[in-house]
């Protein structure tokens, strides 16, 4: 090497033979004693690397070179090449680094040293510290932290290999072994923080540490629990199997211990495992285990779970819980509950036994897997006094509700000319006080889309002759109505009836004088049933008896039906300069006329009196599916009027030229009829006025509607309706017989924009979407926030008094007018109100109550207070009135995998 005094030209010499030399020149740099090194160290590196690949590229050793002297061609020179197979270098693959103060190469100790900010790349190891120290002659690298101008350790560790983290105080790692020896090292997976203050590295799939603690919370460094133990076999991605393990909360240890640890850490989304139950006691079953059971992880696609109670006075319950989704395809869930519930022990008076369950099932299909076809299911049904008696379910909104529903179909779209569609479903509808079930199974539903006969070969459907359309529709069902008692039993299909009806409509639709709608159709029935009825007089027993005549019949019926209609705009302009600029009044007037005539041929006769008159008629087809022929005619005109009303307001942003938009009222209707074949004593000509109507208030967060109805005739002084006019018996125009309005507002300080999270639960059972009756608590889990779910926040109250305390409400009012007999009551007066707020960034509390003007007394109450414990969530719900008065307390961790340590406790149910 040559140095001059401002360039530096370097000319390297590589042997490969004694004789055979070779010489590369590189261009001039700006001479740096760095650069020196810099270049020696690699020029070094590079001839060891051409050498030794070209002994690489050689299959089998070259002969020997062998040169005659010219001077004694006699004598030959026989050079060998040498033997001796250099060492491989460390770095098989490329490495890449950089320092914020220095990189510096020490040629003598084969080190690399990267100070400050330093991070390293080599294969799939990617490593940061405050310094690291590359011994390329070890092939072993060492990172640790650095002190700041304080005399603080910053700048930790951050090893990373494949999918494996680590944040240690110092790291030794040896790239040939792939052996590591970390200090106090932190590392995360799954919900678990893991820190130890010695870890061995086996290799790539085994880590060995000592003094290990465990936990979920987020501050490793001081946590709020964890499981702390001496020894851990650590495989990334599958387990942890610690020693001897003990429960450490704030840093106190517990008397909870175990001689061995195992924590699962699977990749796969779940794994299966045993539920742990809870403890609890009763007054009237005894103590008991609850929620215990096993979890299924049965595939990627579902999974079922099992869970168990049990009482020592022999009650006993079962739950079979399971979702499946396919991505792209459908996604549902099942739930299965069955309780065999006793009271008391035998022979005492209070004594009871009784077997309750509740089947519920939902699945939605996925329409991008086939757009011609969907299938739903929204199954909730049962024992009529499941959710009023089950011990697992507090759910008033539930238990207050009067109806279980469930619905199951299937639709498919041909693509036919013209479209068609079918639909199979099947229905049930279960009244919880009466414990009537009323089930179709199955109903279809068949339809072939509208057909223009008319329509020329341009397409153009204008006028009277080119709107004719006519349209073909089917349906039909297989219904029985039931009891609860009943139900799943043989004689539920005792009463089931089997009908079909076949409608053919034919309308047509154009416009009179350009600014009425008119519109004329016709409609063709046909009704097949399997079953009348016959009805004769028995004399001997002095009543009427019913026969039940099984077999095929049927009846035809039409009508007839025009109607016209317009809409009318009209605008009041009050001026720009006002704060009301002008008033938007939209009318939309319509008169409808529907006859059908009289289908008298359908009915017959049976009893009579002692002159021989006939006293009574009947249509065999009585209780049908689809209703029953009409005997007499019916000859009805309507009349109908909706308005809206919309305002123009000049906005209170002086900076904004256009004015604001708001709805005064979203709707406003008047609808009445005139039956012109009334007789005056069972039927009135003119039907009673209904008005509705509804709007919304502050941004649309108030909705208000309203309704009454208005008679025009009067009545006599025992209540009875009389044909005469209102007005003519000395009152008014219209006498209202009932009036209601209700009133809904939920608003919130909080501000983000998004809507309050429905209790989802509570609405599946059949209870109310919000939380005016409470939140839904399933005893079974009690880990779910009864609050809204919202991003956990880590903001701390710094300045108390211009602090934002969060809340929200849900306020809703209901009154009811009724005056039928002139008896003018209040017959509903009540509010229920709903408030959630933010105590403080970790405290939640919660109030759902209301009262009763009429009956003078407080609705459901329920208070719920949460505290957040970080990693830990501690929840107390109280129920203080009613038959359902009852309290709950909880206290467990959040995360999933650590679930079972909880504890929950509730008080003695009243049901």
């Amino acid at each position: 090497m040559i140095i001059f005094a401002k360039k530096l030209y370097v000319s390297l010499t590589c042997q490969k033979t004694s004789h055979n030399f070779t010489k590369i020149a590189f261009k001039p740099l700006h001479t740096n004693l760095f650069n020196i090194v810099l270049i020696s160290f690699f020029l070094t590196i590079g001839c060891g690397n051409i050498y030794s690949q070209e002994i690489k590229n050689k299959k089998k050793p070259l002969p020997a070179v062998k040169q005659t002297d010219k001077e004694n061609p006699a004598i030959t020179d026989t050079i060998k090449l040498d033997t001796v197979k250099p060492k491989k270098t460390f770095l098989d693959g490329k490495v890449r680094y950089k320092a914020k103060d220095y990189a510096k190469i020490d040629q003598k100790k084969k080190l690399i040293t990267l100070y400050n900010e330093a991070e390293l790349y080599y294969k799939d190891v990617e490593l940061k510290s405050g310094i690291i120290v590359l011994n390329y002659e070890k092939d072993e690298v060492y990172a640790g932290r650095i002190k700041d101008s304080a005399g603080v350790l910053t700048q930790f560790p951050n090893f990373k290999q494949g999918s494996s983290e680590v944040q240690p105080d110092s790291i030794r790692f040896n790239f040939k072994t792939k052996k590591a020896l970390i200090y106090n090292s932190r590392t995360k997976q799954g919900e678990l923080n893991i820190k130890a203050s010695v870890t061995k590295k086996e290799n790539d799939s085994v880590y060995f540490l000592k003094g290990a603690i465990i936990t979920t919370a987020q501050d490793i460094d001081n946590p709020e629990y964890y499981f702390k133990t001496s020894r851990i076999k650590f495989v990334p991605g599958k387990k942890i199997v610690a020693g001897l393990t003990q429960m450490v909360i704030a840093d106190v240890p517990t008397p909870l211990a175990l001689p061995y640890g195992f924590f699962p850490l699977s990749k796969e989304k779940s794994v299966s495992g045993i539920i742990i139950p809870s403890y609890n006691d009763s007054n009237t079953r005894g103590f008991s285990l609850q929620n215990g059971g096993y979890y299924f992880a049965l595939s990627d696609n579902y999974d079922l779970t099992v869970l168990g109670d049990y009482y020592t006075n022999g009650s006993y319950a079962m739950r079979f819980e399971s979702a499946y989704a396919t991505r792209y395809k459908y996604r549902g869930n099942v739930n299965i509950r069955f309780e065999n519930l006793i009271s008391s022990e035998r022979g005492y008076p209070d004594y009871s036994k009784q077997s309750i369950y509740n089947i519920q099932w939902s699945h939605s299909k996925d329409t991008k897997s086939n757009p011609n076809s969907t299938f739903s299911a929204s199954v909730n049904m049962g024992s009529s006094k499941y959710f009023k008696q089950s011990i697992n379910q507090a759910n008033i909104g539930s238990n207050l509700n009067n109806t279980l529903s469930s619905s199951i179909s299937y639709n498919k779209t041909f693509n036919t000319i013209p479209g068609s569609r079918i639909s199979l479903s099947a229905t049930h509808s279960q009244n919880t006080q009466t414990e009537d079930i009323i089930m179709t199974l199955p109903s279809l539903q068949g339809s072939i889309d509208r057909v223009y006969p008319f329509v020329g070969k341009d397409g153009v459907k204008k006028g009277l002759i080119k709107n004719i359309n006519l349209q073909y529709n089917v349906s039909g069902k297989n219904y029985f109505k039931t009891k609860d008692s009943l139900f799943f039993k043989p004689q539920m299909f005792d009463d089931a009836q089997l009908g079909l009806q076949q409608t053919i409509p034919l309308s047509t639709n154009f416009k009179i004088f350009k600014y009425f709608s008119a519109g004329a159709s016709t409609t063709y029935q046909e009704t097949w049933v399997n079953k009348t009825i016959q009805k004769e007089y028995d004399p001997t027993a002095g009543q009427t008896v019913n026969k039940s005549i099984n077999g095929f019949d049927s009846y035809r019926t039409y009508n007839f039906s025009t109607n016209l209609g317009t809409t009318i705009y009209g605008t009041f302009n009050f001026g720009d300069d006002k704060r009301i600029q002008s008033i938007r009044h939209v009318m939309r007037p319509s008169i409808t006329y529907a006859y059908t005539p009289s289908f008298e041929r359908y009915y017959d006769t049976y009893g009579v009196d002692a002159s021989g008159r006939i006293t009574s008629e009947y249509t065999r087809f009585e209780n049908g599916l689809f209703g029953a022929p009409g005997k007499d005619n019916s000859n009805i005109v309507g009349f109908a009027l909706s308005n809206t009303f919309e305002a123009k307001v000049r906005d209170r942003d002086s900076t904004k030229t256009e004015p604001k938009k708001i709805m005064l009222l979203n709707n406003l209707n008047f609808s009445t009829s005139y039956n012109f074949n009334a007789d005056g004593k069972s039927t009135f000509g003119w039907q009673p006025v209904l008005v509705s109507g509804g709007t919304q208030f502050f941004d649309n967060k108030m909705n208000m509607n309203f309704g009454a109805t208005l008679d025009p005739y009067a009545i006599d002084n025992g209540g009875n309706k009389i044909d005469k006019f209102n007005i003519d018996n000395g009152g008014s125009l219209f006498r209202m017989t009932s009036a209601n309005v209700t009133v809904n507002y939920s608003f919130s300080n909080k501000g983000t924009g998004k809507e309050k999270e429905k209790n989802t639960q509570s609405q599946r059972n059949g209870g109310r979407s919000d939380d005016l009756f409470g939140t839904n608590t399933d005893l079974n889990d009690s880990r779910n926030s009864q609050f809204a779910n919202e991003p956990e926040k880590d903001d701390v109250i710094t300045e108390f008094f211009n602090s934002k305390v969060p809340w929200d409400m849900t306020l809703a009012y209901s009154l009811t007018y009724s005056n039928v007999k002139r008896e003018s009551t209040i017959s509903g007066n009540s509010i229920m109100i709903s408030v959630n707020t933010d105590l403080t960034p970790k405290w939640k509390a919660g109030v759902s109550t209301g009262y009763d003007f009429v009956q003078k007394g407080v609705t459901f109450t329920q208070f719920r207070f949460e505290r957040d414990l970080l990693s830990w969530r501690m929840a107390f719900n109280w129920q203080p009135l009613g038959t359902n008065s009852n309290w709950n307390f909880f206290i467990g961790i959040k995360s999933g995998m650590l679930s079972d340590i909880k504890w929950n406790k509730r008080s003695v149910s009243n049901r």
